[in-house]
């Protein structure tokens, strides 16, 4: 326990495992098997940077093996530990388990602060780091695949790919080492965008339900909601972007390491993100809204949905009392810690809890994984097939028209949309909006279902563990 009272990281996902458990049929041997991480292995290297030799301790967990490859991001930041990571881990398992993905859970860290290294210098550490976990099939195409997390991106990735080719010159599926690579280095259109996506096609689910929303307090479908997004990171940002864009919902607050920015009439979040660009990553000196510099107080700012998009255990036993949001969506891993979460469902706010919500990004690095090993790009054999057969209805209809003088004009939009076959991202966004729909009904299924069953969280655990239970015992443990 900390200071404050508040669990460890790791603890709170024990604790939030054993709250579904407890309401499951299951031997004690069996739920401990689930819960606890098989192995971490622990790296220590040393790289010459800057004339002397810096040292950096690494970590990469596998939580559980009942389907291999397992799958996990490695995340660059100072405050990686070994409990984070495990607890990252088991997070992974339960999630691919809910968005039915065929992985098992790991996670990585490096204990580093990106910033603080010139562009080579990284390259060189993360090489080293993955020349130390792929000698240990830590890295592997059917064993153990990373992907980005935060810190990390296609940058990183691309070096890691790299790294494992040259370390497996024969391996023709080399590149399934690693996803959330560059599309031209074997990545998958998509990627980029995926947990934000993600949390896009979650909530759509979640307003397609009217008693779900009105458990929530909340009417009608996004249009118009007024949303508080905490981080303007890759995840918070094209969340933020996709929903005021494409959904009509209104951002009146972000909120970064130095601030946040708020403003009732609906934030622009692409002239935002530019600014930031151009500031060092900083909000401040933004023209358009007010900038506050206690960025936490925002988060207790009256909102119809509450976007946690950073780090995890932002909303603790020290704010949750506070939090006016009525509906939580957590875009971020642990944004929120057991004991708040406690108190957020005695008050009736509804959360949407991250083991589903921010499940995009596993989810479209399982389809880069399947192209990296069918050896094609999706879309690529049968995009024209499917333009030539919807050419031909158009010009049938266009022809019994001009026949019949039935005078049956398109919309302007109509027939370029409709003679467009799916490419790449059509699909990947087309399989994510599937398998986010998939999960959450199994989710509500268990949440309407039961009468012991309050919140969505533990709806999510319980399918999740079942899933994984079913695996074990299939396999005759």
């Amino acid at each position: 326990m900390s200071v404050a009272g508040e669990p460890s990281f790791r603890e709170s996902v024990d604790l939030m495992f054993k709250r579904a458990t407890a309401l499951m049929d299951l031997s004690p041997g069996l739920e401990e098997k689930i819960r606890v991480c098989n192995s971490t292995y622990t790296v220590r290297f040393g790289v010459r940077l800057r004339g002397k030799i810096e040292t950096f301790v690494g970590y990469r967990s596998v939580h559980s093996e009942h389907m291999e490859p397992v799958k996990g991001g490695i995340r660059y930041s100072l405050g990686v530990n070994q409990d984070e990571v495990e607890a990252l881990a088991a997070l992974m398992t339960y999630k691919c388990a809910l968005v039915e993905t065929p992985f098992g859970g790991s996670k990585g860290g490096l204990c580093i602060d990106p910033r603080q290294w010139d562009e080579h210098e990284l390259e060189q550490i993360t090489r080293r780091f993955a020349y130390e976990l792929i000698k240990r099939d830590l890295i592997h195409p059917a064993q153990n695949v990373p992907a980005p997390d935060m810190g990390t991106g296609e940058r990183e990735m691309a070096w890691i790919a790299d790294q494992y080719a040259r370390m497996n010159t024969t391996d023709i599926n080399a590149k399934a080492c690693v996803t959330g690579k560059p599309p031209h280095a074997g990545g998958i259109q998509g990627r980029v965008e995926a947990t934000g996506r993600g949390v896009q096609f979650a909530l759509r689910e979640f307003f397609r339900y009217p008693e779900d929303s009105a458990a929530a307090r909340l009417t009608g479908d996004l249009e118009g909601k007024r949303v508080i997004v905490q981080g303007l990171g890759n995840v918070g940002y094209h969340a933020a972007k996709f929903l005021s864009e494409e959904d009509g919902a209104r951002v009146i607050a972000v909120i970064e390491r130095d601030g946040a920015i708020l403003d009732d009439k609906g934030i622009n979040i692409e002239d935002l993100r530019e600014h930031m660009n151009r500031n060092g990553g900083l909000l401040a000196g933004y023209p358009k809204g007010r900038h506050v510099v206690d960025g936490a107080s925002v988060l207790e700012m009256e909102c119809d949905i509450l976007i946690p998009a950073a780090l995890e255990g932002v909303i603790n036993l020290g704010n949750a009392a506070r939090i006016k949001a009525p509906l939580i969506i957590e875009a971020a891993n642990g944004p929120v810690t057991f004991g708040a979460d406690d108190i957020l469902r005695r008050k009736g706010t509804l959360i949407i809890p991250d083991m589903y919500a921010n499940a995009g990004g596993v989810t479209v690095s399982y389809f880069e994984w399947v192209k990296n090993l069918s050896h094609i790009r999706f879309g690529r054999m049968q995009r024209r097939a499917e333009e030539a057969r919807s050419r031909l209805l158009v010009e049938e209809f266009e022809r019994l028209s001009s026949d019949q003088g039935l005078g049956w004009t398109m919309a302007a939009d109509f027939k370029e949309k409709f003679l467009q076959g799916s490419d790449e991202l059509a699909l990947v966004r087309s399989g994510l909006d599937d398998t986010m729909r998939t999960a959450y009904q199994a989710m509500r299924e268990v949440w309407h279902g039961r009468t012991d069953v309050d919140d969505l969280r533990v709806a999510a655990y319980i399918v999740a563990i079942d899933r994984v239970a079913k695996t074990y015992r299939s396999k005759g443990l």
